[in-house]
């Protein structure tokens, strides 16, 4: 399954090529608020996840409707934030963009000094949409579904861990908001990515994850990793036999991952508006529709405004549960 999908994203990062457009039809681009150079569009995340192919099914798409190059670069760390930082400091002509998260947009006060400030040093252009985590554990461990998982973690406190693609990440603080809502405590290792989590979990090194669905569905179809329980308020698709936390255990439990696209807040509304337009006509193109499936991923699109406001409530919700946990990196 995994080579599967390296191969997919091979596929699209092949299809990212084309050429460049005369001076005049820079200008053109330009009044009309379409590129005037290849756009670079950086994931700040490893190649391989659910970030980078949604980047790069995108960036193909904007390529063919721009006849530009798009470039996508991967730049991990810091949960998003090293890559946004670059996005953050670009110059404000909309040739760069960036997908965000979780930790980009709403979670960044665990980290006590960046060097930029993401509410106001980046300017939002969509949501794309919403992907669900699901509660996995391994196999050898001695429960067989969330109740049972549940006895045995509140007579172990803390000595059950879970790992997480890093600190502030979606993986990370759904965890956290399990443990505010179930009452349990866990042990949080963070990594620099979730393959290298999972990686752990399949091995038995680690005792659970708060993975995204669509990194954990073909793994717990294959029986390496055992389901428990979705984290949204409504099943998935893509695994829809397993419970939510909400249906089984906590109810209103409701914790998703979700993407975005940004640029940096100085770029002019005609150039915002038109690659929100652009990214909207691409999360509703009918040849993409299997795709976001696949990656289980609810589509949300609409306005830069719409996006602005989702960020403003996903952070009052994430703020509060990094104060409650006391997360904090220096």
């Amino acid at each position: 399954m995994r080579s599967t999908r390296r191969e997919a994203l091979c596929s699209i990062a092949l299809a990212l090529t084309g050429g460049l457009l005369t001076p005049t039809g820079f200008r053109a681009r330009a009044e009309s608020g379409l590129p005037a150079q290849p756009i670079r569009f950086i994931v700040p995340f490893s190649a391989g996840g659910t970030a980078d192919v949604l980047a790069r099914a995108i960036a193909a798409k904007l390529q063919t409707n721009y006849g530009l190059t798009v470039i996508v670069e991967n730049r991990p760390g810091a949960a998003g934030n090293i890559g946004a930082d670059v996005v953050a400091k670009a110059r404000p002509d909309g040739s760069m963009i960036v997908l965000g998260t979780i930790g980009i947009h709403a979670a960044y006060s665990v980290y006590r000094k960046l060097s930029y400030d993401p509410a106001r040093d980046l300017r939002p252009i969509v949501v794309l949409g919403e992907v669900p985590c699901v509660l996995v554990v391994h196999p050898s461990r001695p429960f067989n579904d969330l109740d049972q998982f549940l006895t045995y973690a509140r007579q172990n406190p803390g000595k059950m861990n879970y790992g997480s693609a890093g600190v502030g990440s979606a993986t990370h603080l759904v965890g956290e908001l399990f443990q505010q809502a179930s009452g349990v405590k866990l042990a949080h290792v963070p990594y620099r990515g979730s393959s290298m989590a999972m990686t752990d979990l399949i091995a038995g090194q680690i005792d659970l994850m708060f993975e995204l669905v669509t990194t954990a569905a073909p793994i717990i179809k294959a029986g390496n990793i055992r389901a428990l329980g979705v984290t949204s308020a409504r099943r998935s698709a893509v695994l829809p036999d397993v419970a939510t936390i909400s249906e089984l255990a906590i109810p209103r439990f409701d914790g998703t991952g979700w993407f975005t696209v940004a640029t940096s807040a100085g770029v002019p509304d005609p150039i915002v508006d038109t690659r929100n337009r652009d990214i909207n006509e691409i999360l509703r193109a009918s040849d993409l529709q299997d795709m976001w499936n696949s990656l289980a991923l609810a589509i949300i699109g609409g306005s830069p405004q719409r996006a602005t406001e989702f960020f403003g409530t996903e952070r009052e919700k994430w703020a509060k549960v990094i104060a409650t946990a006391d997360i904090h990196v220096e």
